[in-house]
């Protein structure tokens, strides 16, 4: 068993997509990074890798088995036993996972570039093992609020995030669907097709909307998320987390 030690993780929580669990170029002071101690290092496959970086589903029990409290963390003096822990790679990319005590990946972090670069190191003369992993039956599916990565395919993490809350909004008008409702926000959208969204049926108004917003961000994504979640109050929070965070970032330049 592999091991690395002093290990900085900036975690994020039920996160199944492996694209909003952020690089070390984009993790903020703001987010909370934790060390852990001691953490067992697992060079996995292609195909487990993947499962584990982009969805939460049980792990295999051979791989729980194997790291079953062999992770620390550490506060001050304090250290602290985790009860499935550990860091995988595929030889070309890198996680950490935490399960809370559970059997799924609750807490997914990149690690800093330096320690990156130490697995890399550690797994030169290993091969992956191969834990008993049946993917036949398993088959990631992406969704309105589960998008495929190329959605959001060289998206900044706050691109990402105002693109995930307009979704969460699409879907709320989605859910009501109301077709007047709709028709006002495919103008808003795309005021040229003005003449002709009256005598859509709201199908047609949907799809023309959410074809028209998925692809891609823009200032004019961004004006429809900021009009779309008005007078929602977690949707509004999220907003102001992002574009605070835009401000902070200004501010300190």
């Amino acid at each position: 068993m592999l091991y690395m030690h002093d290990v900085w993780v900036n975690w994020f929580e039920g996160e199944e997509n492996g694209y909003n669990v952020c690089y070390f170029h984009e993790w903020r002071k703001e987010d909370g990074i934790e060390l852990l101690d001691q953490v067992p290092l697992l060079y996995i496959t292609e195909e487990l890798y993947n499962f584990i970086e982009n969805d939460m589903h049980d792990l295999p029990k051979a791989l729980l088995d194997a790291v079953y409290k062999r992770a620390y963390t550490r506060k001050g003096q304090e250290r602290s036993v985790l009860d499935y822990a550990g860091i995988i790679t595929n030889g070309n990319d890198i996680m950490a996972f935490d399960t809370i005590g559970y059997q799924i990946p609750i807490r997914k972090s990149r690690l800093i570039p330096r320690q990156e670069q130490l697995v890399f190191d550690m797994i030169q003369s290993t091969k992956a093992q191969s834990f008993k992993f049946d993917n036949s039956l398993y088959k990631k599916e992406y969704h309105m609020l589960s998008m495929a990565p190329e959605l959001v395919f060289g998206l900044t993490r706050r691109e990402r995030q105002l693109k995930q809350l307009l979704m969460m909004a699409l879907d709320q008008l989605r859910t009501t669907n109301n077709p007047l409702e709709l028709r006002y926000w495919l103008t808003e959208w795309d005021p040229k097709k003005y003449p002709s969204i009256r005598f859509m049926n709201e199908e047609k108004v949907w799809g023309a909307l959410y074809n028209g917003v998925r692809q891609g961000w823009s200032s004019s994504h961004e004006e429809l998320c900021a009009k779309l979640i008005k007078g929602q109050p977690f949707l509004e929070k999220v907003w102001e987390i992002e574009t605070g965070q835009e401000q902070s970032t200004t501010n300190q330049k």
